[in-house]
């Protein structure tokens, strides 16, 4: 009899895990009606895409080359569109993604060692967290690598299984190569804990390091991701600056990568809740038991150090922080989670719900609108345009980005930086104050698509255009800031995203 009572006792309480997680998914598909999807995600669905249609992986046809940076998550999505189609694969994408993102929260829980019920407290406040909504709805790999690091961590640490030690970390760095740095904290922490050197964990990093490698070079003729090469030579000359004017873009910048709230510059939250962090960092340490300890010393580190070495490296793109944000903040959560229930704790987490959490969740909401208005309602009409008037789709276009536009006109690209398009590298490293013109002048694509006018004055550049190209269409963000709804309206107006746009045709 008391088994059988605590048999159901434990059924009760699991359903807590359940309705924690599902009321963190449903809030995310509430978030999939903003459509604010990352322009990026279109490149890496554009190169599975690719491989569909010409068993290649690129971007343009049966031109190999690394277009996207995650290997492994390329080849989901080429799953994913044999599976429901070119026109129907983005949503159960989607949904995989959110789905993936929170059976990893739920490992996560479990090597916090969370009670069934404040587990699924922990599942959906962890879930709702900005940085959370956009792993699940933007389409980028970080539903499927947060899912596969939270394996590693789960199976191969904790349960200390060999084969995830040896399968994970290659899986790990098939989806960003980048996660090195993570591998390396984990192992580093795990031998310092353990003092222990764990072979198989070393043995595991170093297979899945060879056989990055070993598949860019084999297939690519590379060894390093096209993507990585094309930003460092296409933004090198952002670096000719001073080590004073380094620290105060890093102090700049931090804020906005380092924390959810996206407010650069003098931001006075984001610096309270740094020290909320650190402090309940140090607070955990004291007191939880050993091998809580070390997964918290291993997440809250990867956090600190990627944040630091990334914008130490000026990559200024905002998925990059994404899971370093949720390492940070994870001791509040886990400290909030440990309190015993009394009436000051209650108002910990009133206090905790309606000054911090419910705000972010608003800010994130009017930061969705936006910018879903900006690139799926905009910039994707602008691909479908092109769509419409350009039947052969072996045409170029060159512009910049190569996300939505190329994706939604099905066009070649040529792309300002050489992501997708890896020739016009040398002639940005070459001729960085003018390649734009050199490009459009040498590979002559039957359309460009500029920010500036390209035709306005009477230089050698201007008479090329002029004589070359005729312009047929200008787009204007500030066209599309209406909705019948007048608080989406506002919304649109407050934070209008996308870009002027001037598109050229080539004179036949």
């Amino acid at each position: 009899m008391p088994e059988l009572t605590k048999n159901l006792r434990e059924r009760r309480t699991i359903h807590w895990v359940f309705w924690g997680a599902a009321a963190a998914i449903l809030i995310k598909i509430v978030f999939l009606f903003t459509h604010h999807i990352q322009e990026d995600a279109f490149i890496t669905w554009r190169v599975a895409q690719n491989l569909l249609d010409y068993s290649v992986i690129g971007f343009n046809g049966d031109i190999k080359i690394s277009a996207s940076t995650t290997h492994l998550y390329v080849f989901l999505s080429y799953i994913y569109n044999v599976l429901f189609g070119k026109y129907n694969f983005i949503y159960p994408l989607l949904l995989t993604n959110t789905l993936l993102f929170t059976i990893g929260s739920y490992w996560l829980g479990k090597l916090l060692r969370l009670e069934v019920r404040r587990l699924g407290v922990f599942i959906f406040i962890f879930g709702i967290l900005p940085a959370s909504i956009k792993i699940g709805i933007l389409g980028m790999e970080y539903g499927l690598l947060f899912f596969l690091e939270m394996a590693f961590l789960y199976f191969g640490l904790a349960k200390n299984r060999n084969w995830a030690k040896l399968v994970l970390p290659f899986l790990i760095l098939f989806t960003r190569i980048d996660t090195l740095i993570f591998l390396g904290i984990a192992f580093i922490v795990q031998v310092i804990f353990t003092k222990k050197w764990d072979w198989k964990f070393m043995l595991g990093i170093l297979i899945g390091v060879l056989s990055c490698i070993a598949f860019n070079y084999l297939y690519f003729n590379e060894i390093v991701n096209n993507t990585i090469v094309a930003k460092q030579n296409a933004y090198k000359i952002l670096q000719n600056i001073s080590f004073s004017q380094r620290i105060n873009e890093f102090l700049y910048y931090f804020p906005h990568f380092g924390g959810m709230l996206k407010l650069p510059g003098a931001n006075p939250i984001f610096w309270i809740i740094l020290v909320f962090e650190i402090a309940a960092f140090i607070i955990c340490i004291k007191h939880e038991k050993e091998n809580t300890k070390k997964f918290l010393v291993i997440l809250f580190g990867f956090g600190i150090v990627k944040t630091f070495v990334f914008l130490s490296q000026r990559s200024y793109f905002d998925w990059y922080y994404w899971v370093p944000q949720l390492c940070l903040f994870l001791p509040i959560i886990l400290l909030l989670l440990r309190q015993k229930i009394t009436k000051v704790s209650r108002w910990y987490w009133v206090s905790f719900s309606l000054f911090y959490l419910l705000p972010l969740i608003i800010f994130q909401a009017i930061h969705s609108i936006a910018t879903g208005n900006g690139e799926w309602n905009y910039r994707r009409s602008i691909g479908l345009y092109l769509n419409s008037i350009e039947p052969d789709k072996s045409q170029w276009i060159f512009l910049e980005p190569a996300g939505y536009i190329p994706y939604f006109s099905g066009l070649k690209t040529i792309d300002e930086v050489g992501l997708v398009d890896k020739p016009i590298q040398k002639v940005i490293h070459d001729h960085p104050e003018n390649f734009r013109y050199i490009i459009a002048k040498t590979r002559q694509p039957k359309y460009i698509l500029a920010y500036m006018p390209l035709t306005q004055d009477n230089s050698e550049e201007g008479n090329f255009y002029k004589n070359h190209y005729i312009l047929i269409k200008t787009f204007r963000i500030n066209e599309h800031l209406s909705h019948p709804n007048p608080l989406i309206q506002k919304i649109y107006k407050l934070k209008p995203s996308g870009t002027d746009y001037n598109l050229y045709q080539k004179i036949q």
